[in-house]
């Protein structure tokens, strides 16, 4: 059967590779299953219940859960009505939730928990268009998802083959409100061919199989997760849902998957914790240990470095990076980095550690893989994102921004016509904000966000993101956001990864306190300063890094400083901290 809808997956899953545990989740500390037919009969009685309350073709209902089986039931329990769905974090504020109910025009909500159920409930309270909250867990006085299971049983499934006939490839499936550094978030429109084509074209560079199993943990909400998840179904890939982003680890050695996708920054912490580990050795064991970590960090897959490097790292497979393939459950045959800068000492690590690292780029609006490395060396450059998928344009505008063309490109941003022809030329060409350019004729490398870039005032543009990037390769920084637009020398504001911290504290016999008293420690701030210096090198003059100032705390999604994707929002950090900057560039400044 072909997939053309994002509902046809579940028919085609069914007659190519019924699945006993099409997804599965841990409930009660036990796995519970849900096989293929389970699933398609689910997701009927969704529709169905959904038909009964009203909600039809184009309607907007919402998702805000994390990972379960339920999100996939409503996702496409939805879209066989030819409704739409607006799946949503569950981390963003009771304002953002009110907004794009009343700009998506939502009729009706599907949550998690009590918690986000409270959240929904104040911020529909002056929203009448919102009739209907449905809960996946049981919630005293709140409509439980088994009710709409049950209104939909007592309905005929085959009322739905005309409403699933009348809906088109080319019908919108869902919009997805991408949180912005600045202002309100837009509303990525996105057709059923849309995700659908992207997932034809990453195909030849994800070759799973219906013998795999997946670990899924990054959010459904983020389109990244959810094209993959439909990869999956559709190539018949077993899903198991983590139980939490702190038992990762635990679900990775019990469900022993072959593929997951990942963001950058929890690869860097599987890594510290790695090396963490590494310090707490003695003796031989601790020097084996980063004989081995230091042979990884000069693996290169572009180039074959012989017989002695090759016969040293085989070595280090068997002494030491066996033990890491083992704690990610001992059968992956790759991981799928993305949603931002992935450090190249970490494919590199991974990669001579038998675990290659496919880095990948795209965008919300872009359904959303551009380009994406293969898991065979010759079609991964470390440092790059990859070749371009199949059936997709790229090219290099002449002030260096990236601009792409293929079937995946969005309808469009929901309500704002204007904004779309912003980003969509009249020549069709989809305008993405970074700046790149390709390595060896075929590897897109992004450089930079367009909008990032500053100017100094000597006239020189400093590019913030390559700067930061390089500076988080060290375990001793969390966080960096590189500022001085209009100023005579870019500065860095530095936020410590303060367990890495108290760790080097411990080596180096400097008592810990506080986080406030040890940034201010002048040891601490000298071993910063030196840090920066070092990673200076890498930088012409006037990128280079010339005051440093600590900060005590993360910045969060919660604080405001972070969109739910983990990007800095430099207005809202530059305004919070507005008086730090301005004493970076006085001569007296006491940092």
């Amino acid at each position: 059967m072909e997939v053309r809808r994002a509902f046809d997956i579940l028919p085609s899953q069914l007659a190519k590779y019924p699945k006993s545990d099409c997804l599965a989740a841990k409930v009660n500390g036990e796995w519970q299953k849900m096989s293929t037919q389970q699933v398609s009969e689910a997701a009927n009685q969704v529709s169905l219940g959904l038909r009964q309350l009203g909600i039809g073709k184009d309607d907007k209902v919402a998702i805000i859960s994390m990972n379960r089986p339920e999100w996939m039931l409503a996702d496409f329990g939805i879209s066989q009505l030819g409704a739409v769905s607006v799946p949503m974090y569950p981390s963003i504020t009771v304002e953002d939730y009110k907004y794009i109910f009343t700009d998506a025009g939502v009729k009706a909500v599907f949550v998690s928990d009590k918690s986000l159920y409270a959240k929904v409930k104040e911020a529909t309270a002056s929203l009448p268009e919102v009739q209907h909250i449905f809960t996946f867990d049981k919630i005293e006085g709140a409509q439980h998802f088994a009710e709409l299971l049950a209104m939909g049983r007592k309905g005929n499934v085959a009322d739905l083959e005309p409403l699933k006939a009348a809906v088109q490839p080319d019908d919108l499936m869902t919009i997805i409100y991408t949180s912005g550094t600045t202002g309100n978030p837009k509303g990525v429109m996105l057709s059923h061919d849309n995700l659908l084509s992207n997932c034809r074209n990453s195909q030849p560079s994800v070759r799973v199989t219906k013998d795999d199993t997946a670990l899924s943990f990054l959010p459904l909400c983020h389109i990244f997760e959810r094209m993959v998840t439909y990869l999956y179904m559709i190539n018949g890939v077993s899903i198991y849902y983590a139980e939490s982003m702190e038992l990762i680890a635990d679900n990775l050695r019990e469900v022993k998957p072959q593929i997951f996708t990942t963001v950058p920054r929890l690869l860097e912490k599987v890594y510290d914790k790695i090396v963490a580990k590494g310090h707490d050795l003695e003796g031989v064991k601790k020097n084996l240990f980063f004989w081995a970590l230091d042979l990884g960090l000069k693996f290169d897959t572009q180039k074959n470095q012989g017989f002695v490097y090759n016969t040293q790292l085989a070595l280090a497979n068997k002494l030491i990076f066996n033990k890491w393939r083992e704690a990610l459950g001992g059968n992956l045959k790759c991981i799928v980095s993305g949603g931002g800068a992935l450090q190249p000492r970490l494919a590199r690590v991974f990669w001579a550690a038998g675990i290659p690292v496919m880095e990948g780029y795209g965008l919300t609006e872009t359904s959303p893989v551009i380009a994406v490395s293969g898991f065979e060396r010759a079609n991964n450059y470390i440092g790059a994102v990859g070749p371009v998928i199949q059936n997709t344009e790229v090219k290099i505008a002449a002030d260096g921004e990236i601009l792409t063309k293929s079937p995946s490109v969005m309808k469009g941003y929901y309500n704002k016509p204007e904004l779309t022809k912003e980003v969509i030329d009249a020549d069709g060409w989809f305008h993405t904000g970074d700046i790149g350019e390709f390595v060896n004729g075929r590897f897109l490398k992004i450089t930079d966000r367009k909008k990032e870039m500053f100017k100094t005032s000597g006239g020189k543009y400093i590019a913030p993101q390559v700067i930061e990037n390089k500076l988080k390769e060290s375990p001793l920084i969390e966080q960096a956001m590189v500022v001085g637009a209009d100023q005579k020398f870019p500065s860095a504001l530095v936020v410590p990864s303060f367990d890495e911290l108290k760790n080097w504290c411990k080596r180096h016999e400097v008592p810990f306190s506080s986080n406030e008293e040890m940034i201010k420690n002048p040891k601490i701030v000298d071993m910063y300063d030196e840090l920066v210096k070092g990673y200076n090198q890498s930088f012409a003059q006037w990128e280079q890094v010339k005051k440093v100032c600590l900060m005590p705390h993360l910045w969060t999604v919660e604080t405001g400083e972070m969109t739910p994707t983990m990007k800095v929002k430099r207005k809202a950090i530059t305004e919070n901290n507005r008086e730090l900057i301005e004493s970076l560039y006085h001569q007296n400044a006491v940092r």
